[in-house]
């Protein structure tokens, strides 16, 4: 025996809570609006940590000694004249403290460690200025360290509101703060990417003192790239709506076709509302996220479209709706071990992932979500098409299988 589950009668529930939320999505998107990441807003993006300084390194010989810096070790590339080439590895585990590491890079010929703080914190997680050349010389390398707490937020929105179009958003657990700070590009003079880079580190050194601030990565976008990038993209997404829709009136009926480039684009309205109220930075990352849904959201539907051309031929019923209930009904168990295995996969990125690729996961849970949602509303477009179906008369040749039939 067959259970069948009328999904029919939800239709008109699931196309007004669709609906509803698709409105308050453009609403959200007018008043709020997106959460532009560096890809689709000029201007430089860069993070930031306010942290003290555990070691200064300096350098005086005629060798040319370059630090690399690990979450487990130190290591001094010594490399040129007056010197073996040789690297010198320091790692955390052996050299635990501040005052022990210390004592380690002094014994390399030519380097002074200097330290800055109580000589037993610890050396795990140490981090430098990325903007700081990491050959050293005369002038003191800085190695900072996580004190354990964090400058609050707006004491750097202060620090930098002198600089148009700043903003600062804090990112990371309090212990390991950093902030994102980003500074928007009027496309009005070519070397505005280092005058943008200057003006912040001038901003942030004069705050909280040159030993006490470290970059941990800068980006920049100019006003022309990232037009042609948010116009590609916008072209990217119509014309892979544009070639599903060809393929499904091809391989189907035009009014099956409709439905399933509705249902898909239902999906991404759905997660740009979701990334509008969350705040989710938009990005390539994001547009990323919407064209993988559409896709593995129209595999879905072209499954359950694929099994209602079947039923069309074999099952007898003067209601198109009835075919749908099946059909659905039939598929049902696929699409939800589908799903779920997928979910588990894209779940196991979202907790032990970090940064844009937790967001990207959380984008894609939403847009599997709504996927299967979308499958009801594939259904209501569908039904409404066939409103006053009845079988062609090459399909009243067929051996029909009537509902009652399937149910009993």
């Amino acid at each position: 025996m067959k259970k069948i589950i009328h999904f029919s009668k939800a239709f008109v529930p699931c196309v007004i809570l669709s609906l509803t939320l698709i409105v308050l999505g453009v609403v959200g998107l007018f008043t709020k609006g997106l959460n532009m990441g560096i890809d689709f807003k000029p201007g430089l993006i860069e993070e930031v940590r306010i942290a003290p300084t555990a070691l200064e390194l300096n350098y005086k010989g005629t060798a040319r000694v370059t630090i690399e810096l690990t979450n487990t070790d130190m290591k001094l590339i010594v490399s040129g004249i007056g010197a073996d080439n040789q690297t010198v590895s320091f790692p955390y585990v052996k050299y635990g403290t501040v005052g022990a590491l210390a004592t380690a890079l002094n014994e390399v010929e030519g380097v002074t460690a200097t330290p800055k703080v109580d000589t037993t914190v610890s050396t795990i997680g140490m981090f430098a200025n990325s903007e700081v050349s990491t050959v050293l010389g005369l002038s003191p390398y800085r190695v900072h360290y996580n004190s354990g707490s964090s400058v609050d937020i707006e004491t750097v929105r202060n620090a930098v509101a002198g600089i148009e179009d700043a903003s600062v958003k804090a990112i990371g657990s309090e212990a390991e703060r950093s902030y994102q700070i980003r500074v928007g590009d009027d496309g009005s003079s070519t070397e505005i990417s280092k005058k943008l880079q200057s003006l912040v580190s001038t901003a942030l050194t004069s705050a909280f003192g040159e030993d006490n601030v470290a970059v941990v990565k800068t980006d920049f976008i100019g006003a022309q790239f990232s037009t042609s990038l948010a116009t590609n993209s916008i072209i990217l997404v119509v014309l892979t709506l544009l070639l599903i829709w060809l393929y499904a009136t091809i391989r189907f009926h035009w009014d099956f076709a409709l439905g399933a480039v509705l249902a898909i684009l239902h999906d991404a309205l759905i997660m740009l509302a979701f990334i509008t109220w969350t705040g989710l930075e938009f990005n390539s990352t994001m547009i990323a996220a919407i064209l993988t849904i559409i896709g593995y959201s129209i595999n879905d539907t072209v499954v359950v479209l694929d099994r209602i051309r079947e039923n069309v031929k074999i099952v007898k019923t003067k209601n198109f709706k009835d075919i749908l209930d099946i059909s659905q009904s039939e598929t049902l168990r696929r699409t939800i071990i589908t799903t779920v295995t997928t979910l588990l996969a894209v779940c196991s990125l979202y907790f032990f992932t970090t940064g844009s690729m937790k967001e990207f996961a959380l984008a894609l849970i939403v847009g599997m979500i709504s996927g299967v949602f979308s499958i009801t509303i594939a259904g209501a477009v569908i039904a409404f098409c066939r409103r006053n179906w009845s079988p062609s008369d090459e399909e009243k040749k067929t051996q029909f299988i009537a509902v009652e039939d399937i149910e009993a």
